[in-house]
């Protein structure tokens, strides 16, 4: 086996992706297998991760690296790697396992100047999958001790993608394609990632069945901070604005699920991970003060946060999409490792339903006013931003309105009778607007909201 002596420098080591008792890295060191120099078949090389002990101790390969051509993928290709987390005293199954045995898939046989090559299935343990094929430059089993396996409940069932590389040209008595492993659409909170591994059949033709493929599972790490205060008024006076609590939560996303149009060994080497923060708070909509002897109904038009082409601008830029899994489109042709990925729910305002995103009409908020009373409306709104490890934005800021989060702070706080004709009113209004009216429960007021036309 020749090993490439230009080891490109070590990025700076991101903190490991931890599911139950496995450890996920990335490295972008590898040694070189094969490569088809020499033979009639289209050009490509076979790699093997190899993370350097110091950098990532204990640290396995899920399978060998197919990369069209004959360039040097140190330092430009980035594929995960896996380790065992130490669970003392944890009854859970060890997360790894090495193969009980392999099985051949291809091996070359064609010029006699070509040197040679196989390419092994790993067969797995009884409750533990294989997600990749290991190569060796003769036709000897590989090491049990070159590839592991994954427990079966921390991977998901994948599909065959493009064809990356077949042998046709090459002479070999066995036929053989490789393709890339395409993770499924991701659900609420998920990311299913490939290691950047290939499966490889023997034939030129795809299966159309299962292709017993597999990608890695992982939840999209969050850290969350309690609600923003709710304000309260405690005068007749105007709220000053920028007085009101804030909450910040952030979801952590690994550096492949962003695009940040940099090669994606600049981009992971500069920034391991994102940080998509989500900060809270309450917005003063509206506020009036009632010195006559009747209650009075008032009527405030707020326009909403959402802004159709700022969530382009950033879609466009990021990848990353707010209300359904992403990427749209593979983000590119030399990132190895593919995914699917999908923020929870709570945290994209989708515990509902993700059509609050679409609604971009001023919301009309109509309220009850009591007599020598002051009341002032308030609304939920979230500013997102995307922040790199070193500080940096990327791309563009945006704001969403939550319309389940209007209330009304009342001074003084007194409980009053609900006037009788604020609904009529309010009825009238929205069906001047062709709108329907949403009644939101108050403690001491008649509140209702609607989306102006």
């Amino acid at each position: 086996m020749t090993i490439e002596e230009n080891i490109a420098a070590l990025p700076r080591q991101m903190e490991p992706i931890i599911q139950d008792n496995l450890l996920i890295n990335f490295t972008m060191e590898f040694s070189r297998i094969w490569s088809t120099n020499g033979s009639k078949a289209k050009s490509a090389t076979f790699w093997r991760p190899a993370p350097a002990p110091d950098a990532l101790p204990g640290y396995f390969s899920l399978g060998d690296v197919l990369v069209p051509g004959d360039a040097n993928i140190n330092g430009e290709i980035v594929t995960a790697v896996v380790c065992e987390k130490d669970m003392k005293g944890s009854k859970s199954a060890k997360a790894l396992a090495a193969p009980v045995d392999f099985e051949l898939v291809w091996k070359e046989t064609g010029a006699p100047n070509v040197p040679r090559l196989s390419i092994w299935r790993p067969l797995a343990p009884v409750g533990y999958v294989a997600l990749g094929q290991v190569c060796t430059n003769d036709h000897c089993k590989p090491s049990l001790n070159s590839v592991r396996c994954v427990r079966v409940d921390l991977v998901v069932a994948a599909n065959l993608g493009e064809l990356i590389w077949n042998d046709k040209g090459s002479g070999a008595k066995m036929s053989f394609s490789a393709f890339a492993i395409e993770p499924p659409t991701a659900t609420a909170g998920d990311i299913l990632f490939t290691p950047g591994t290939f499966a490889g059949i023997q034939g030129y033709s795809k299966p159309a069945g299962p292709s017993m493929a597999y990608a890695l599972r992982m939840l999209i790490p969050l850290q969350l901070s309690a609600p923003p205060q709710v304000p309260v008024l405690n005068d007749y006076a105007k709220p000053a604005v920028g007085e009101s609590d804030v909450a910040t939560h952030v979801a952590r996303l690994p550096w492949f699920a962003v695009r940040d149009h940099a090669h994606p060994g600049e981009q992971f080497r500069n920034s391991p991970c994102y940080a998509l923060k989500r900060t809270d708070e309450y917005v003063l909509i509206g506020h009036e003060r009632n010195e006559t002897d009747t209650s009075r109904a008032t009527k405030w038009t707020a326009p909403r946060a959402q802004n159709a082409m700022t969530m382009r601008m950033f879609q466009s830029l990021t990848a990353v999409e707010i209300n359904k899994a992403w990427p749209s489109t593979p983000l590119s042709d030399v990132r190895v490792t593919r995914f699917s990925a999908c923020l929870p729910k709570d945290f994209a305002h989708m515990k509902a339903s993700s059509n609050g995103w679409t609604e971009l009409r001023p919301q009309v908020v109509i309220a009850m006013v009591p007599k020598q009373t002051a009341v002032a409306v308030y609304q939920l709104q979230s500013h997102y931003e995307l922040i790199r490890e070193d500080g940096t934005q990327v791309a563009v800021d945006f704001g969403y309105t939550d319309d389940d989060s209007v209330l009304l702070s009342q001074y003084p706080s007194e409980p009053v009778e609900v006037a009788e004709t604020c609904l009529p009113m309010v009825s009238d209004f929205a069906q001047n607007a062709e709108a329907d009216v949403i009644p939101l429960p108050t403690t001491d007021m008649a509140v209702v909201i609607d989306s102006a036309p």
